[in-house]
């Protein structure tokens, strides 16, 4: 029995132009309204998930920042949280900022970028959906980065950073901050898509996050799906009961899914919905 389907936001729920298709819409008023739990389970910030879009279906909690942050999604509430300390990030930060490309830092469920990263985003080898995410949302531009972060004590719940194609080909910097990252055993370092990178503590993912939420609320794991596209949903795909892989899923994801639907573009996420609905008599 499905009691709860987590849901990714960018390459699965969303289509190609970061929004939610009506068919979507439509299959997931029907699951909440059969007593499914949904939830979103995303790489973004509290902050800048789409709420509008959002706005009609009932979510109740969402899993944030590669599952650094859970919130009570309608009242915003931050009742889970593995963010890296103040003090730990600072010389991480001094590394990365010394490197050319875009980055974002969220901090507090909020986005923060280097103001001399925007510049970059037109560089970036991503769809023009994508470079409106970053440069129209709602991010703050830091002048001072490390200045900022000391002064108020901020955590950082995780880390994007956008590189952008050399004249070889080669992603500017790339390899050389992979490399970097890489030796670090405090931190987890994943791809959430074109190429990028993304950092947060050890021990914070996708799939502990909807372990933690499961044991909150009083649902089994073994009775959630989760469906997403990229490598930063492997843990979730692998935490609950039934994985569900879309089409336009990277390899590895692909491989570790239960289940492959279709791509984002197609609605996958609703004729996986539609499917469950019929096998329970519910459509």
């Amino acid at each position: 029995m499905v009691r709860l389907i987590s849901l990714d936001l960018d390459g699965t729920l969303l289509d190609s132009q970061r929004k939610i298709p009506d068919r979507n819409r439509i299959a997931l008023q029907r699951a909440t309204e059969a007593g499914i739990e949904v939830i979103i389970s995303t790489g973004s910030p509290y902050g800048l998930m789409p709420h509008e879009d959002l706005k009609g279906i009932d979510i109740s909690y969402a899993i944030t920042a590669n599952g650094s942050a859970v919130y009570e999604y309608k009242t915003g509430k931050c009742i889970y949280e593995r963010s890296i300390a103040t003090e730990e990030i600072i010389p991480i930060l001094e590394f990365l900022l010394s490197k050319d490309m875009h980055m974002d830092m969220f901090m507090g469920g909020k986005a923060y970028c280097p103001a001399n990263t925007r510049q970059t985003v037109e560089k970036l080898a991503v769809p023009q959906s994508r470079k409106d995410y970053i440069l129209k949302n709602h991010r703050m531009w830091l002048e001072d980065v490390i200045p900022y972060i000391r002064e108020h004590q901020l955590t950082m719940q995780k880390i994007t950073m956008n590189f952008y194609p050399g004249q070889d080909g080669e992603m500017v910097d790339r390899e050389e901050v992979r490399q970097y990252l890489d030796k670090r055993e405090d931190l987890k370092l994943v791809s959430g898509g074109w190429q990028n990178l993304e950092i947060t503590r050890a021990d914070a993912n996708k799939g502990d996050a909807l372990r933690w939420l499961c044991e909150h609320i009083g649902i089994a794991v073994e009775d959630t799906v989760a469906i997403g596209d990229s490598l930063n949903d492997l843990d979730i795909i692998q935490a609950a009961g039934v994985g569900v892989a879309m089409k336009n899923a990277m390899p590895v994801l692909l491989e570790a899914a239960d289940v492959v639907t279709g791509s984002n573009d197609e609605c996958g996420v609703a004729e996986y919905i539609e499917g469950v609905l019929k096998n329970a008599g519910l459509d």
